[in-house]
Parts: structure tokens; C-alpha cells; sequence
């Protein structure tokens, strides 16, 4: 029996297939509603197992989207959006479903398990911040934000990208490459009439590379204002998007998009999260000061936005003896791959199995995961950067495990994407150590998603799983990636095979923490941006006034008047993060909390390690994840672990 669903996308019946689909679950819904008795079984499970079939064929064309974009996948998937938005807020404010669910949870509570008395109340929750219980014109005026709400944020996601692909900066002077890494500068090169030339681009493998490493400081700082200044069309979109999300806000009872936002998440406030914000701002500030200073010092003169990374690798090089370079030749893709399955392996007992399946692009592969020698899972790997792929790099959920009404159990499936350096026939695809953590994050996402155990797929996987607790897993796992009996199990040489010094890992470990303050720093002032722009209405300039306000508390190192980051913010504009990216923080405080219990009792026979895959992971959404995490533990998260962590204190 084949457990997973072959990828495919037919582009070219896509738009009939998907209205007929969503006509049918129309009618299903109607007949459901008719029934006379309706209890879990009978109306709940049905009306779950539905969305799941939709979603299983609606996937595959947004990940199409986002893998190999072309003029085709954004037409259809334009076409897509006002279907399934319209089908989604029809479906969400429907109030003969908001009342069925509503008493099959009041008659039925005491006779349902944790998992299904869960579904009903994330349900009835999503019901009332749809508006299900409104009037007919307030419902209609709330299908009409969703409709332009998402085909802005799509907009918004392909203006970037399109900006992305539209630069290019040749450079002619081999002097003005010389340092850049031979990796680099291999997938850069190229000949025009027998000239040898560089091809730099805002790709970011391409990006990253003249940044930390270009010596010609006018071309950093043209390639930084270029990247900075990305998608200006993006502004209008920003402000049309937030007006939307306050109109919306205040339709649904709330006083901004950051109270309703806050409704689905584990910090219970407004003032909590901007405390919490706060109160590691004040922790770090001091630190973050003298590095800056020491950055200014070890360069010798005021620096720059477009100097800050460049410095940054020379200062770490000289105090560390860290050359990062030096390491890409035992972080080649393919080892790392093999070396993070090689970990899961001996952590959580996964094995995974290269399957022959035909995928969207030759370099995609995919993996069937056994689990104490049965099969649980699928997972997709598309790890390398091309033009037709957005940046970035995340996991996406595609099958979610399940119990059917007959009594089957549908098995997990889970992309994870990524945007490292190409590998050719030539070069292999030697990847930095952040290149490592960002594999080791994305793929703790995809294990929480993966090894769910939940018989319910409303509350399965990530699933239900609050939105400032979803980063726990991802950020829990990166810390291994720089545990030294981690490393060494594929930190090996591509061409000898000799596995990474211990003193060379040391020294990594050492340089972890390296301007770590001003990391802190920069996310912070990206949080207090998000969450702080969605407290009131701001337009215009009063977008930039509002980040310009923010960087005089938080930058250190002021960026130009020209920088438009939030042109770029594709987590708040484009992703699911708005009046949410502090999650990053809040989870990372349950991430470093739990991870340093379990290295403290020995990694590989940590309990807590154990009770983690069974509490953590195995129940996905069945429960708040405040819940779990005081199971897991036997107390509230404590924030010092992060600090220190971190090597603030």
C-alpha cells in the first residue's frame, strides 16, 4: 500500500478541479447540516477529513509557486487565491456550523477525548474571529478583507522576488573579488567575448558572499543599497495591508490587529509581549554597545550598514582564528544531509530511505522515515538556491497524520526548502555553518509535523499549535548544530574525508556567541517593529517614522535613510508572522530552557530528551503548548537559559 501522495500539480486543470472540489464540500456541508442527531463521528470527522483532501490538492500548486515560479504557476495561482479565500471565509463564517460545533461540544464534552474537545474549541474560536455570529453585511464586508488581503500578500511575495531576479552587478576587476571564497566565486564567474567576469546578484548565497567578503567597499555598499531598497511598489501594499487588518481587527471586537492576533497565541497580552520585548532589550543594550564599539575599533573608522559584515568575519577570523571558509569544505551538502539523519537516528531513533520518486526539479529528492524500523512519514528535500525559487527557507506541511473514520491511518508528509549554494557537475555544494543551523531548524519543524502521533488532524503535527510556540521545535533542534559529538558525526573533509579538529570545533563553538548582542538586538528591533506597527494605524511615513523610532532604541550601528527593510518584511507582509515575529524570541526561550536540561543530562541518554519526542512532538496541537512544555519540564519556561545561552549576561 502506498502511503503518500505522488507530487503533481496538473497547471492546466487546476482551476476547474479546484471549483468542482469546492462545490462538492459545499453540498457535503449542506447534507451534514441536515442531519437530526450530530455528534463527532457523524459531522466532525467528516467535515475534517474534507478540509484535509483540499488541502492535500491545493498544496502542491503553492509549493509549485514558490519552487519553480514561473509565469504560469502566478497565473494559476492568482486564479487560485479568490477561490479558495472566498471558499475559506464562506466555510469559516458559516453560523449553522459555529452553532453544530458549538453543541456537539456543550452536549458531548464528557464523552470526547483531550484531542477531539481540542478540535471543537480551536474551531469555535476560529468561528468567532471570522465573524460567524455577525450580521450578513459585516460577514461580507469580512469575505471581502480576506479576499484582498491575500492576493496582497501574494503580490507583495512576487514584487520581492521579482526584484530579486532583476538585479545584477558584473564585476570586471579581479582585484575587487579577490578574498571571496573559490566556492563563491566559481558559481559567480563567467566569460564575455574571453573575459573572465563576476556575476553578483540579491540571491542570497550570491548576496551573502560580496557582503561578508567583497573588498571593494563602493560595490558593497552598491549591492547593500539594492537589496535595501528592494520592491518600493511594496510600500502601497504595506499600507493597504494594514488598514485591512485594522478594519478587520475592529469588526471582529478587537481595538488592533495585535490584541486579535494575540487571541490564538500562548502570551496572554499585549503588555506581556512588549515587556517581554523590552526586558531582553535592556538585558542585552550594554553588551551590544561594546560590540559595536569593538567592531568600529578593530575596522578603524565610523563603519557602515554595507561594512558590518565584512568587518564582522575579519574581527572573528583574527579572535577566534575562524575562518569560515575553512570549514565549507566539511559542511558539503550531501554529508550534511546524511550526518543530520545520522543524528535523528541515534536522538529519536528515524531512519530515513532515499526513495526513487519523480519530483518538481532533478536536485528535489524525497525520504521515507522509519520509526523503531516502521514507516511514519515522508519528507521532501529542495535545498539549493535557482531563480525560480523565492528566498528564504521553510518547511511546509503537506500530509498530516491522521485516524480516518474507517479506521486507516494517513501518515505525515512535510517539505523542507531551502536556498544554499548550487552544486554542479564541477563544484559541490559546500555550505556555511549558518547553512547547517538554518537544515537543522527547518528540520525541526518538520520532525514536530512528521512524528505526530494524533488521531485528529485539526490538532496533528504543527497543526493547532499556537503561533508563538511553533518555533520551539525548529529552534530546539539548531542548538545541536553546534554540539561537537553532533559535528563530528559529518563535519568530514569532501575530498579526504578527515572529520573537522576538535580544535577547529572548539573554536566555532567559542565564536558562536560572537556579536551575539547585536543579533539580539536585531531581532528584537524587528519584533517591537511588527508588534508595535499593529497596535494602532500607521500610513505612509509613518511606517519608516515608526522603524526610525525603534532604531534609535535598538540600532547601534544606524542603517542609511534610504533602507526600506519593511519593503522586504516577507514574514509579516507575505507569511503568517504579522504581529508575531516576536514568537521567534518567545520560543527560543522554551528552545534554550529545555535544550540546556537535556545536554546537562548527557544528550544521547537525556530523559527529558525522550519524554520531549513523546511530549512534545508526538501530540502536536492536542494541547497548548504552555501545557506540554510544564508536562515536559515540571515548571514554567525560565528566560535565563536563553541569555546564557546566548552568552549574554
Amino acid at each position: 500500500m502506498n502511503h503518500f501522495r505522488a507530487f503533481k500539480c496538473d497547471l492546466e486543470t487546476f482551476i476547474p478541479e479546484l471549483e468542482k472540489r469546492t462545490s462538492e464540500n459545499e453540498k457535503k456541508i449542506e447534507t451534514l447540516l441536515s442531519l437530526d442527531e450530530k455528534n463527532f463521528q457523524n459531522f466532525v470527522k467528516p467535515l475534517e477529513e474534507m478540509e484535509e483532501e483540499l488541502e492535500l490538492f491545493f498544496t502542491p500548486l503553492s509549493h509549485l509557486n514558490s519552487v519553480n515560479n514561473s509565469e504560469k504557476t502566478q497565473k494559476v495561482y492568482s486564479e487560485a487565491l479568490p477561490i479558495i479565500t472566498e471558499y475559506s471565509t464562506k466555510l469559516s463564517q458559516n453560523l449553522d456550523l459555529y452553532n453544530a460545533y458549538k453543541e456537539i461540544y456543550e452536549k458531548q464534552k464528557e464523552f470526547l477525548n483531550q484531542e477531539q474537545k481540542r478540535v471543537l474549541e480551536l474551531n469555535i474560536q476560529g468561528f468567532e474571529l471570522s465573524g460567524a455570529h455577525l450580521d450578513a453585511k459585516t460577514k461580507a464586508r469580512l469575505a471581502e478583507i480576506n479576499l484582498r488581503k491575500s492576493e496582497l500578500s501574494n503580490d507583495f511575495s512576487q514584487n520581492l522576488l521579482d526584484a530579486t531576479n532583476a538585479y545584477e552587478k558584473i564585476v570586471e576587476n579581479a582585484a575587487d573579488v579577490e578574498g571571496i571564497p573559490a566556492s563563491d566565486l566559481a558559481t559567480a564567474e563567467f566569460e564575455d567575448n574571453g573575459v573572465k567576469k563576476w556575476r553578483f546578484t540579491l540571491q542570497m548565497p550570491s548576496y551573502i558572499a560580496y557582503m561578508t567578503y567583497g573588498p571593494n567597499r563602493e560595490i558593497r555598499q552598491e549591492i547593500y543599497k539594492a537589496y535595501v531598497t528592494r520592491a518600493p511598489e511594496n510600500a502601497l501594499i504595506i499600507d493597504e495591508l494594514l488598514s485591512l487588518r485594522k478594519e478587520m481587527s475592529e469588526l471582529l471586537g478587537f481595538e488592533n490587529y495585535a490584541q486579535y492576533s494575540l487571541a490564538t497565541k500562548m502570551a496572554k497580552d499585549e503588555q506581556t509581549v512588549v515587556g517581554f520585548l523590552e526586558d531582553l532589550l535592556e538585558r542585552s543594550f550594554s553588551q551590544c554597545g561594546d560590540e559595536v564599539n569593538a567592531l568600529k575599533s578593530f575596522a578603524g573608522f565610523d563603519i557602515e550598514a554595507w561594512d558590518t559584515a565584512f568587518y564582522s568575519e575579519k574581527m572573528k577570523k583574527e579572535h577566534y582564528e575562524i575562518d569560515e571558509e575553512a570549514y565549507r569544505p566539511y559542511f558539503e551538502q550531501q554529508s550534511v544531509v546524511n550526518g543530520l539523519f545520522a543524528f535523528l537516528k541515534k536522538m529519536f531513533d528515524l531512519e530515513f530511505r532515499v526513495t526513487d520518486e519523480e519530483l518538481w526539479h532533478k536536485k528535489a529528492k524525497s525520504y521515507d522515515i522509519y520509526e523503531g524500523g516502521r514507516l511514519c512519514a515522508r519528507l521532501y528535500l529542495d535545498l539549493e538556491a535557482r531563480e525560480s525559487k523565492r528566498g528564504g527557507a521553510w518547511m511546509h506541511d503537506w500530509q498530516t497524520h491522521m485516524r480516518r473514520s474507517d479506521g486507516s491511518e494517513q501518515k505525515a508528509s512535510a517539505f523542507v526548502v531551502c536556498n544554499f549554494p548550487p552544486s554542479s557537475e564541477e563544484h559541490p555544494s559546500l555550505l556555511r555553518h549558518d547553512d547547517v543551523v538554518t537544515l537543522f531548524h527547518e528540520m525541526g519543524h518538520a520532525i514536530h509535523h512528521l512524528l505526530s502521533r494524533v488521531g485528529e488532524n485539526e490538532v496533528s503535527g504543527v497543526n493547532g499549535v499556537e503561533w508563538d510556540a511553533v518555533e520551539f521545535p525548529s529552534q530546539f533542534l539548531e542548538n545541536f548544530a553546534y554540539e561537537k559529538s553532533v559535528l563530528q558525526m559529518f563535519a568530514k573533509h569532501y575530498k579526504t574525508g578527515e572529520v573537522l579538529s576538535e580544535s577547529m570545533i572548539e573554536k566555532l563553538i567559542r565564536a558562536k556567541n560572537f556579536l551575539s548582542a547585536m543579533a539580539m538586538q536585531r531581532q528584537l528591533e524587528f519584533s517591537l517593529f511588527d508588534f508595535l506597527l499593529h497596535q494602532r494605524l500607521y500610513q505612509g511615513e509613518e511606517v519608516q517614522a515608526l522603524l526610525d523610532d525603534i532604531r534609535e532604541r535598538t540600532a547601534l550601528l544606524k542603517p542609511p535613510s534610504y533602507n526600506r527593510f519593511q519593503n522586504g518584511f516577507a514574514h509579516i507582509f507575505a507569511g503568517g508572522y504579522a504581529a508575531g515575529y516576536y514568537s521567534y524570541k518567545w520560543a527560543e526561550v522554551l528552545s534554550a530552557d529545555a535544550f540546556e536540561t537535556i545536554v546537562e543530562e548527557g544528550m544521547f541518554s537525556s530523559p527529558t530528551a525522550k519524554a520531549y519526542k513523546e511530549i512534545i512532538l508526538a501530540r502536536g496541537g492536542s494541547q497548548s503548548m504552555g501545557e506540554l512544555y510544564e508536562e515536559l519540564m515540571g515548571r514554567a519556561p525560565a528566560t535565563k537559559a536563553l541569555l546564557r545561552l546566548n552568552g549574554i549576561g
